[in-house]
């Protein structure tokens, strides 16, 4: 078998024992971003599976909106990037 050759890790494991792939991301033209797939992106930089910039550049989000889902996750859990739970955790 034959295994293409990629920058940085295949897959990394993350702290509940399971393990995360590059193919356990979402696609790189996702259009609708649900809690899931923005969590998904999330723990990937955060373990090293991609970097931020990679991440930045695959999606097509700025680096704004990736400290958003981050400071969300770190602050109040995958939840709080549910576009109806905005209200609730976002600071006006």
């Amino acid at each position: 078998m034959y295994l293409k050759k990629v920058d940085g890790p295949r897959a990394v494991t993350l702290p509940d024992g399971s393990t995360m792939t590059v193919a356990d991301l979402p696609p790189a033209n996702t259009q609708r971003w649900v809690a899931s797939r923005k969590a998904k992106v999330v723990r990937g930089v955060l373990y090293g599976l991609i970097s931020q910039k990679q991440a930045q550049d695959r999606y097509g989000i700025s680096e704004d909106e990736f400290r958003e889902w981050l400071v969300a996750v770190s602050e109040h859990g995958e939840a709080a990037l549910k576009a109806t739970m905005l209200k609730k955790y976002r600071q006006l």
